[in-house]
Parts: C-alpha cells; structure tokens; sequence
C-alpha cells in the first residue's frame, strides 16, 4: 500500500520539532518521541501496514491543539489527529515525517443537559463513558459500535460510526449536534449546538466523516436519548447465508424497524461460541440476532410478528431470550466476533461495504463465489438490518502471498458493493485501504469537487496525508 514519500528535511528538524512541540505543551510525558514509543502509534486496527510517527504530542485543551497545529503549518509538518486507533481502514497510520495528535488526554465530560437531552464531551472520551456518565437519570448515547469500550466520540465523528442499534436510532451522524474543530490555521470553529437544524450550510454534514481531512476535532455535542422500557433478542438460525439474508429483507419490508437486526455466518457462529459460550446453534450456517423494544406487550407483539415472516424462510432454530442474563449473552457473542475470529485465523482483512437490503442474498452469493475463487475462507459479520456488511478475509501474513490475495479479495468485494448500488464504505472510512478504489465509486469530477473542498480548510495539504483521495496515476505518490 503506498503511501507518500517522508520530506527529509522534516525528519533531520526532530530535536528542535520535538523540543518545540514540548514548550506549546509543557504538561510531563505530553511529547513522545523515542523509537519504542512510538510504536504503539505505528498503526491502527489496519494492522497490515505500519509506520512509525517522527513524534506524538498529547494536548490537554483545544488551545493547545491550535498551538500545535499553527507551528506544524508554519514548518510544513504534516498532522495526523487521533482518538484511540482503532480504525479498521488505516485511517490512523501516521506518515514517518509527521505529528501526530492524540486526543487521549482530552476525555472530560464538558456538560451533560437532561432537559434538552443532549451530552457535550472532549473528543476523546470513549463512547460508553457517554452512556456511563448519564443512565443514573435514564438516558443513554444510541451508536454502539463493537470497539465502544475503546473507541473515542472524536473518531466516531471522524468516520461516522454506527453499531448493532443503529437500525433504529441511525450513525453518529443521526445523534450529532455540534463540533469544535480546529483548523490547520489554528482557528477554533464552533460547529452546530444543543439546537437542531442549524442556519446555513451544513457544515457539520461536512465534518461527520471526513476522516481528519479538514481539522481536528476537540469537543462534541450528542443527543442523549431516554433508555427504552425494555428490550429483548431473539435468535435465528438458517441453513444457508441466502435464506437468511431474504428474512433480513422481509423483515424491513414489512414496516417493522427492530432496534438491531445482526447476521453471523457458520465460521463466525462456531468461533464465537468456542470463545464465549453465547449460546449460538452450531449445525445452522447463519444466525440473525432480532432485538426488539418497547413495553413487554409491544416486544412480545413484535417479536411474534417476526417470528411469523421467518417462517416463511424455513429457520432451523429459534429461541427467544428469557431474561438479562441470556440477552447478555446473546450480546456478548455479537460484540465479540472479531476477536474471536483472532482465534482461528492469525490474520483477517474486515472490510466495510453497505447494500441494499434487497440485495442481500445476491450479495452475499457473489461473496461466497469470491472466497472459492480466491481460495480464502470469508466470516461474514454485520449490521444487516441497514446491509452494512463487515466481511472478515481470513489470511496467513506469513505465507508468501497470502496478504496481497486478501487485499484482491476485498477490493472485489467492495467493488461488488458499488455494483449492488451500494457504497464503498457504512462507518470505517475510506483512509489507505479503500483509496484507490474511490475512482470506481466516483467519477473524477465527483473527486476533484470533494479535493476543492479539503483544500478549503487544508491548503498545504498537511492534515491526514495519504488517506481518502487516491494518488494519480500520472505522478509519483510523493506528489500526490
């Protein structure tokens, strides 16, 4: 995967850049800058490729962000912002000449406003330290992506994540209501607030999204929600991914939103439940985890009403949670599948392409033809209520070829998505893995309208080098 070339006169600047970076933020251990540590910034959740930063800095307000970011302007160092990297996309991966800005100093929570319903908090909190710091009054924060425990609301933002209820209550974007972004020059916007639907230009549409490519973010605005009277799971199980993707779309055909809609195919199903013991039938070959919510009248209403569309598909297995514990566990299954699936492969590729509904079983034929072409075993796990799919590409890094196959392998797969009248990517972003693929998504107007947007908040070309926009195919990538 290329990236662009380091600037060697950045690099032979370390001493004085890092002396500098240390004076704008003067707390103890705020600067990193020795090889060892380093090296837990070298990469992100894309753990393929690695580069080491030439140095970290860890702010503690956005002031100091803005300080940062004027200096590295000034000196042509490019920027990488951070939250907790666990981006799946390479979105993370700092480039060997730049600085990188990590938000994890930056974790309070600024204001939580019941009245209004709304949490604002520093970018790098976690998302369930939302949820934590507001249910002792019945509130929660709705997206819920499967890192929550680890991911920070700055990347959430950055890549408009999702997770397993945002069926009903939508991505980050759905829930976002304002942003303090710094820009490359330093200056502090204001973005949205606690109101809905802002005056003007949609410039929080812009920022949700964007990857790094247009500031930093150092404050977020939410909307907290009323936790639900309570909720209930019920799971599926079909002898084929087809069938089960059919019921998938029957099941949004027929009016019904359920609060999430899971699907796991056969190899993540027996790895999953060889890790956690959720419970998971192991002589089916796709499981679809139901939840429902409301009064326990409207879930056992719901939950009958889904139960008779499954029919309709012939399900090998049904059972419906009795009570919190087994719910947990069904949860627990969903929530752990990507690392379980660590467990029977030493490398995966996950990749993030979203479809239709309707295309579901279609789509999810061509994957199994791609992982026989390829001679690659494929776990499919994903948010199948809104076709976010997550296709895990099983591979060995050590055996010679293996990598650049699963690459082959999920740029197919993507590509697909895009011929399904879907998209290249639900919530893990575009950064180094889907780059180039963006000229089979976008025509190159598309893509040069939204590189005149970057370069509206980005002029030097410094913020998040390398990710998103791919490289053109007349110049080096050091260029680019």
């Amino acid at each position: 995967m290329r990236m662009p070339e380091p600037k060697a006169a950045v690099i032979a600047r370390r001493d004085t850049i890092v002396r500098e970076l240390k004076r704008l933020c003067p707390a103890p251990e705020a600067v990193i800058d020795g090889d060892d540590a380093l090296r837990p910034y070298e990469t992100d959740g894309l753990s393929a490729y690695r580069q080491a930063p030439l140095a970290v800095v860890l702010p503690q307000s956005t002031e100091e962000v803005a300080a940062v970011l004027r200096y590295c302007r000034d000196e042509g160092i490019p920027v990488l912002g951070r939250g907790a990297g666990t981006s799946l996309s390479g979105g993370a991966m700092p480039t060997a000449d730049g600085v990188v800005i990590s938000m994890m100093k930056m974790r309070d929570v600024l204001d939580l406003d019941f009245e209004n319903r709304t949490a604002t908090i520093e970018a790098g909190t976690t998302n369930i330290a939302i949820t934590q710091a507001c249910e002792h009054e019945g509130f929660f924060y709705a997206p819920d992506p499967s890192s929550q425990l680890a991911c920070s609301i700055g990347g959430n933002v950055a890549n408009n994540a999702g997770g397993a209820h945002c069926l009903k209550y939508g991505v980050t974007t759905n829930n976002l209501l304002g942003v303090k972004l710094v820009t490359l020059d330093g200056e502090v916007l204001e973005i949205g607030g606690k109101y809905l639907e802002p005056a003007g230009l949609d410039l929080l549409g812009l920022v949700c999204g964007s990857e790094g490519q247009l500031g930093i973010i150092t404050e977020v605005t939410v909307r907290i929600l009323r936790a639900p009277e309570g909720a209930r799971p019920m799971l599926l199980g079909f002898q084929s991914n087809e069938q089960a993707g059919a019921c998938v779309d029957a099941i949004i055909n027929s009016g019904i939103i359920p609060v999430a809609l899971e699907f796991m195919d056969r190899p993540a199903i027996h790895a999953v439940e060889a890790f956690v013991h959720a419970g998971y039938p192991l002589d089916v070959e796709a499981v679809l985890i139901i939840e429902v919510e409301g009064s326990e009248a409207e879930i056992d209403t719901l939950l009958e009403r889904i139960a008779e569309i499954a029919a309709r598909f012939e399900p090998a297995f049904s059972r419906i949670s009795r009570d919190a514990q087994e719910a947990a566990a069904i949860w627990l299954g969903r929530k752990s599948a990507f690392g379980a699936i660590g467990r029977i492969s030493p490398d995966y590729i996950c990749i993030d392409g979203t479809i239709p509904t309707s295309k579901l079983p279609e789509t999810l034929h061509h994957i199994g033809d791609l992982g026989r072409t390829y001679g690659l075993e494929i776990a499919n796990i994903f948010h199948a209520g809104d076709g976010n799919l997550h296709p895990l590409i099983l591979y060995n890094a050590n055996a010679e070829g293996e990598l650049a196959k699963a690459e082959r392998c999920a740029a197919d797969i993507l590509k697909l998505c895009v011929d399904m009248e879907g998209c290249l990517s639900g919530e893990h972003g575009v950064g180094i893995e889907k780059r180039e693929l963006m000229r089979y998504q976008f025509t190159a107007a598309e893509l040069a309208l939204q590189e005149r947007v970057k370069h509206a908040f980005d002029r030097e070309g410094l913020l998040n080098v390398g990710k998103v926009f791919p490289f053109d195919e007349d110049r080096p990538a050091e260029a680019a």
